[in-house]
């Protein structure tokens, strides 16, 4: 497996390394696209689910089905080492059928090593507002 992976040295190139990855059958390299902290909104009427171990169980099956992501990058917008990034996204099976789709949001963040990475990921719609 490859031990020195392409990083995303713009937020909008995050989505291009997932599909590589993706495409590569390598899980380590999407999971690094993702910050150790992060949240994903997958069920925007759910809990966010958090961290590594939820882009694991999340794009397991994606990689080892070697889905076809299809995504695109709408919007961009860079404060320092935070970006928002707004886009849509499709996946296909290995026989071009529509497995799920949305338009999506995510709050991105700078790594050290001078990448960017997931932070807040909702793929589908923004979860609904907690109420106290």
């Amino acid at each position: 497996m490859n031990t020195t992976r392409k990083i995303a040295e713009r937020p909008h190139q995050i989505v291009e390394r997932v599909v590589e990855f993706i495409k590569q059958g390598d899980l380590d390299g999407v999971v690094s696209m993702f910050h150790p902290d992060c949240k994903i909104a997958m069920d925007p009427t759910g809990a966010p689910m958090e961290g590594h171990d939820a882009v694991r169980a999340i794009f397991k099956d994606f990689v080892e089905n070697r889905v076809n992501l299809k995504a695109s990058v709408s919007g961009e917008m860079i404060n320092g080492d935070i970006a928002i990034l707004q886009g849509e996204w499709t996946v296909e099976d290995q026989d071009g059928n529509t497995l799920g789709g949305g338009a999506s949001t995510e709050v991105v963040k700078q790594l050290e090593h001078g990448g960017w990475s997931y932070f807040i990921d909702c793929p589908i719609s923004m979860p609904e507002p907690v109420r106290s």
